[in-house]
């Protein structure tokens, strides 16, 4: 299940960008192969991080996971709701489930992200 209006890395994450600022959570993939996720661990607000750095800690009653920051920049706001409700993550991972948002330090580093179709052929390749 893919969004057009969104972004995607090869390490299932979807990001959507609006004035230079990317919300970032998981994918419906993702959160399928993880299964319940009952501890999440959000960034500070202000903490900046490299592009490919952990940003988040997921745990889920199957594995530990980690949510990387797709491009340079700061942590501008996180959710709130997620340290309280995890499973928010599972039943809307595109909607509420959101897991921060990052000031983009320079868009370029956006590039190489995966439309819809790119994700879907990603998935496509892995399942074999």
């Amino acid at each position: 299940m893919t969004d057009s209006d969104l972004k995607y890395t090869p390490e299932h994450e979807w990001v959507r960008v609006e004035a230079g600022v990317a919300t970032v959570g998981i994918t419906d993939h993702a959160q399928q192969a993880l299964g319940d996720i009952v501890y999440v661990e959000l960034p500070e607000v202000g903490a900046t991080f490299a592009k490919g750095e952990e940003a988040v800690v997921l745990e889920s009653t199957k594995a530990a996971a980690s949510v990387y920051a797709p491009a340079a920049g700061e942590v501008v706001e996180v959710n709130e709701a997620l340290p309280d409700d995890p499973g928010l993550v599972n039943r809307d991972c595109a909607g509420q489930g959101w897991m921060y948002k990052l000031k983009v330090e320079d868009e370029s580093q956006l590039a190489g992200l995966l439309d819809a179709a790119g994700y879907e052929a990603l998935l496509a390749d892995e399942d074999g």
